[in-house]
């Protein structure tokens, strides 16, 4: 898989670009705050209608302009596919397939799909719970797209449920009748259902990552420190955690209902896969906390490449986005992550200046400067 061509009209500092590209390496050069990160980013949100560092659309959209065009040609087995996104802030995105509308922007995942390597995956082994949430259920959407559509009916679900649970429990500290609790019971239910789903989604999914983050963290650290991802559940420690949704379902039920006093007084709901975590172990010890620099990026870009691994597996290699990565890295570092990734289908690199892209990932270059994009011969 990779992309043929870019075409962005009022997307960030764009005001209209295009760009050919071909398989193999692509490195964008130019000195910081000059679009070179634009471009990575534009592709990056059409594989996952998400920015990697902005958590709204506004800031994607060229100041002045009501509305930014992400438009890109997606090579795969062959056969190429137009993927066009409308992103309109405050309003729902359209697309287009093939210059054809789809009924929901959401239909474009999977066409292409990405793995995205950027400073900010230091945060999955030292910020909070949210970054390595946002990890897993993101790379549930990338391998099966119907999963955006569970994370909505959870989110909608969730909202409903802690609106409920605000109103009744205003009411019975006014010592009103609390006629909400009987509608409560309803998305209690639909809260169980749908997170159930995820959760066992999520529980598969790192079966899946643990062996492949260990193999990657090896290769990336030159070193022999065992690493392991452990679930934790808001469900409790002593609940065993399975992927059977029906039992799941009932264990959500049973923690609910245990919970449902300090929900009442709290007015959010207290159990459910938003309250999750994923433990990163590196030896015996928590990952954050207790690891170096140095380790807590062999283990962020060990989760990255274990991402590739995976969405490989399941056929069409995605796209490998590294941006601004190699300046973070030392040389030991830098040197075995570039050979790591230089067999991949296509490669797409930003940096500051072209001595920080390693010999091993020598290929085309543009150069990119106060917006405007040349190809270096």
């Amino acid at each position: 898989m990779h992309v043929s061509h870019l075409s962005l009209t009022d997307f960030r500092s764009y005001a209209a670009v295009e760009l050919a590209l071909e398989p193999g390496v692509t490195a964008f050069v130019g000195p910081n705050g000059q679009g070179k990160t634009n471009l990575v980013e534009a592709v990056g949100y059409l594989a996952t209608l998400d920015s990697h560092r902005v958590s709204t659309d506004a800031p994607l959209v060229r100041q002045g302009a009501e509305r930014a065009v992400v438009r890109a040609r997606v090579v795969r087995d062959g056969r190429p596919t137009l993927v066009e996104l409308e992103i309109t802030p405050g309003r729902a995105n359209r697309a287009r397939v093939n210059a054809s509308p789809v009924p929901r922007a959401r239909e474009v995942l999977g066409i292409l799909r990405t793995v995205l390597f950027a400073p900010e995956d230091l945060a999955l082994v030292k910020g909070d719970p949210s970054d390595r949430r946002r990890f897993l259920d993101d790379l549930l959407v990338a391998r099966q797209p119907r999963m955006a559509g569970v994370r909505a009916d959870y989110d909608r679900v969730l909202k409903q449920r802690n609106a409920l649970l605000k109103s009744a429990g205003a009411a019975l500290r006014q010592r009103r009748s609390a006629s909400d609790l009987p509608t409560l019971d309803v998305w209690d239910a639909h809260l169980a259902r749908q997170g159930s789903e995820l959760v066992a989604a999520r529980l598969e999914l790192v079966d899946l990552l643990r062996p492949r983050v260990g193999s990657a963290y090896a290769s990336v650290s030159h070193g022999a420190a065992d690493t392991d991802l452990v679930y934790v559940s808001s469900l409790g420690a002593d609940v065993a955690l399975t992927p059977d949704r029906d039992l799941l379902a009932a264990q959500f039920l049973e923690a609910v209902a245990k919970s449902r006093p300090h929900e009442l007084d709290r007015g959010v709901s207290l159990v459910g896969p938003h309250r999750d975590d994923l433990l990163l172990r590196l030896g015996t010890m928590p990952a954050k906390g207790y690891a170096s620099h140095g380790e807590s990026w062999s283990f962020a870009l060990a989760l990255r490449l274990a991402s590739f691994e995976l969405l490989a597996s399941d056929g069409g290699e995605p796209v490998l986005i590294l941006d601004d990565v190699f300046a973070e890295l030392d040389v030991g570092r830098r040197e075995r992550l570039a050979a790591l990734v230089s067999p991949a289908e296509q490669v797409l690199v930003t940096a500051a200046v072209a001595q920080d892209v390693p010999e091993a990932l020598t290929g085309a270059r543009i150069d990119v400067m106060a917006g405007e994009v040349h190809r270096v011969r």
